[in-house]
């Protein structure tokens, strides 16, 4: 069974590189495009990834975060690589606090991105 991403992304640029790429290592691979539809989509298809960008419409991936963090409903056990442009080190430190498990900033190399989603799906769950 493949493993499942959850990308949520605004860009429809980036939206499509992350998902050939992805889909090219095997992955399945499902596009949010705002912060609502992410939190929409994460209880409906039981991702093992979540890809987020912090600057959305709708809800920013902090409040993604925020919500899926702080709500016992949501599966607690999903790591979360943030792939944002926010390179400052409050937006760093604010990620981090929110549970997040690595902070990619943009712009970014495809394969970095690529070895990060790689070593957290091969992480033990707890």
């Amino acid at each position: 069974m493949k493993p499942v991403i959850l990308v949520a992304e605004d860009n429809q640029d980036l939206q499509s590189l992350l998902r050939h790429a992805l889909e090219s290592d095997g992955y399945a691979v499902y596009v949010a495009e705002d912060g609502q539809e992410a939190l929409d989509q994460y209880d409906a298809i039981a991702p093992d990834l979540l890809v987020l960008d912090i600057m959305m419409p709708r809800l920013s991936g902090f409040e993604v975060l925020r919500e899926l963090r702080g709500n016992a409903a949501h599966r607690q056990d999903v790591p979360v690589l943030v792939l944002t442009a926010r390179s400052g080190e409050d937006d760093v430190l604010t990620g981090f606090e929110l549970g997040v498990a690595d902070y990619l900033t943009k712009p970014f190399v495809i394969g970095e991105l690529r070895a990060r989603v790689r070593a957290l799906l091969a992480r033990p769950r707890r």
